[in-house]
Formats: structure tokens, sequence, C-alpha cells
């Protein structure tokens, strides 16, 4: 049976999760490789018993009694690839920013075994509500779902949730909910994993990307899912729309809710032309690289739950705060 297409499974109310992504490349038939079972041992990784002597990288390809054994092994570290539907210009699929987030995930847990958890898509995407494809789920949903699954993440044994997000619209939403992991005692820690381009890697992109403007759906993300899924890539309609900043509302120093549709109406910005596989391949290395090392740094962390039981402790007697030198 092919495993080229998206193999969608619900995982409650506001979720689309549990998608399957072959890593393919646009100067390989990568996905015709798949079907070798040589290539589905190559994309697990960790000992244990099995076929293939192997654990699976995602939680919903783990047996129950293997993933008591993952859970030792992943040293309680749970990834988890978070985004939205959106659309991405007229070139890229709608669920763009979770498809490389889940790639991330699953390069790095190559690199530093961790369990990852199905593809969340109930992120923050109201400024796209006027284009098609869009699913934008209220707040109170969103923060619950977030919430609880991470609840329930922590009752499966997983003490550490790293959230691994790669879509723009999120960047306000998930340091908010990390801060309202403050509100109320938990026996977990929720991370927000932290992108940023390496020197090196700066200086190799600006070597090969043919455009200097960009943000959303531009030749580096469309670089990116050549690499990943180039079957669903149209590049026949990368000038099909203008991605140009229009500048509609000039106010200074201020933002508003509205601010990026004043700019980018079409829901993209930058030029998608000169995409290459190869200039996406640099990005999707160099970030892959540093969740790994990120998930290592916090499978060693001890003292983020010691420091917030502290926190919870002294919360019930604020007037016996300890004062520190």
């Amino acid at each position: 049976m092919k495993r080229r297409d998206f193999i969608a499974k619900g995982i409650g109310a506001g979720v689309a999760a549990g998608t399957t992504y072959p890593l393919l490349s646009a100067e390989q038939g990568v996905a015709d490789k798949l079907e070798q079972p040589e290539t589905r041992q190559a994309v697990t990784a960790g000992s244990a018993p099995g076929p293939g002597g192997k654990l699976p990288l995602f939680w919903d390809q783990l047996t129950s009694p293997d993933f008591k054994i993952a859970v030792e092994q992943a040293g309680s570290v749970c990834t988890i690839p978070i985004g939205v539907l959106e659309k991405h210009g007229a070139q890229l699929p709608l669920g763009t920013d979770v498809i490389r987030a889940h790639e991330m995930c699953r390069r790095a847990a190559e690199l530093e075994y961790n369990i990852i958890y199905p593809d969340f898509y109930a992120g923050q995407i109201f400024e796209a509500r006027h284009q098609p494809g869009t699913i934008a789920y209220s707040t109170e949903l969103m923060l619950r779902m977030l919430d609880e699954t991470c609840r329930e993440i922590s009752r499966n044994g997983l003490k550490k949730i790293i959230l691994v997000n790669t879509h723009g619209g999120n960047n306000s939403f998930l340091p908010y909910f990390l801060q309202i992991q403050m509100e109320s005692p938990r026996d977990y820690a929720v991370y927000l994993f932290q992108l940023h381009e390496e020197p090196e890697t700066q200086k190799k992109i600006t070597e090969l990307r043919k455009s200097t403007t960009g943000g959303h759906a531009d030749e580096i993300e469309t670089g990116e899912m050549l690499v990943i899924c180039p079957q669903y890539v149209r590049l026949d309609q990368t000038t099909t729309q203008s991605g140009r900043n229009l500048n509609r509302l000039n106010l200074p120093n201020v933002t508003t809710g509205i601010s990026w549709y004043s700019r980018y109406p079409n829901h993209y910005a930058g030029q998608s032309e000169g995409a290459t596989a190869e200039l996406g391949e640099v990005r999707l290395t160099s970030r892959s690289r540093q969740l790994a090392d990120a998930v290592k740094a916090i499978k060693a962390d001890a003292t983020t739950l010691r420091l917030q039981s502290e926190f919870f402790e002294q919360s019930l007697s604020p007037l016996k705060t300890k004062v520190w030198e």
C-alpha cells in the first residue's frame, strides 16, 4: 500500500492530527523507496524489541507495550509539531507549517531519540480566515486543547513537553501558553523550541536564494517543501499571486490585529519562483540539528521542574517567600 498520501487521524475536537510524511527530495524518487523494508526501518530510531530492532519515533506508531520502553528511552521527552491549516501563497499546501515542523521533529529524533506526538493543528490563525481552507478555532478551544493534550501526555509518563512551532501566527499565542503554566501546580514542564539562524547557515541561504524579501510561503519555505513533499508543491502557481507588501496602514510605533492583513492580504509574503530543494535542505538541516541539541539538553534538565515545584510551594504562602541574596 502506498504511503505517499497524508494519513489523517482525528485526535479530538479541534485538532487534525497524526499525519505521516515520507522524507522526499526533488532529486530522488524517495517515495518509491519507502516501499522497501530497509527504508521503513531506517526512519525509526532507538534500541527496542521488534521486527526492525528499533523503536518508532511517532507516538501513534508505537504499540502499547513498546510505548513504556519508548518513554524511558526518550528521557521523558515528547515533542509536538504544532501549526495551523492556512493558505501558503498559491503554491504550497495548507498544512505547510505543520509538515515542516513534523519533518524537523523526525530528523531531530533520529539524532536524539524522543517520542513525537501526532501533528497538532489547533493554533492561532484568525488573520487568515478570509482565505479558502483556513481552519481557525476559538481562543478558548485552542488553549483548552493544548492544555489538555499536555496533561494527557504527562499522564502517560512524559514530563518534558517541547512545542515545535514553525507558524508565525503562533509566536504570541505559544509564549502566552507558557506563561499560564504558572496558573496552577503541575508535575510536568512545557518548553517552547526557539529557532534561530546560525551565521554560517544564514550565509549559505543568502548565497543560494534569488529573492531578498519574504516571510510567508517565500522562496525558503517553498524550498523546504520541495525537500519534504515536492509532489504537493505547485511551482506552476508561484507567480499567479503577489506577495508584495501593500503598506496600507502606516502608524508609527503601533501594531494592530489587522496589521498583517494590511500588508499581505493575499496571505503570501515574498517571492517563491526561485525556490530550490538545495536551499530548503540548508535550513531544514540547521533547524533539525538545533532541535536535537535542545532535546538533549532538556533530557538532562533537572532544574526546570525543581524550580517550578519551588515556585508553586512558595505561592501558597507569599508572606513566607524566601528573599534571595
